[in-house]
């Protein structure tokens, strides 16, 4: 399977899909806040579910929806959580 890469290129790109993990067990999850309007409410709701069940997690965002997270925060994401939900809100 093949997936779109949404991140803001001229042209996108297509990377082969990874495989999901067979468990969290033992991984960082990363939360991504894209930095809109009441997304931080849902992240802390997610953020309490995983850590009652013994889940680490790792907080990540960008200030604002209007522009693209910055190479140094993604690199920041990409050494420091093994899976990442980017959330949504609206």
């Amino acid at each position: 399977m093949w997936m779109r890469d949404p991140t803001a290129e001229t042209s996108a790109v297509k990377r082969p899909r990874k495989a999901p993990p067979k468990s969290l067990e033992g991984l960082t999850i990363g939360l991504f806040d894209i930095g809109k309007m009441r997304t931080d409410e849902f992240l802390n709701q997610v953020e309490k579910r995983f850590v009652e069940r013994g889940l680490k997690v790792k907080r990540f965002g960008k200030p604002t929806n209007s522009k693209v997270a910055t190479p140094e925060i993604l690199q920041k994401v990409a050494s420091e959580a093994d899976v990442v939900l980017i959330a949504l809100s609206d």
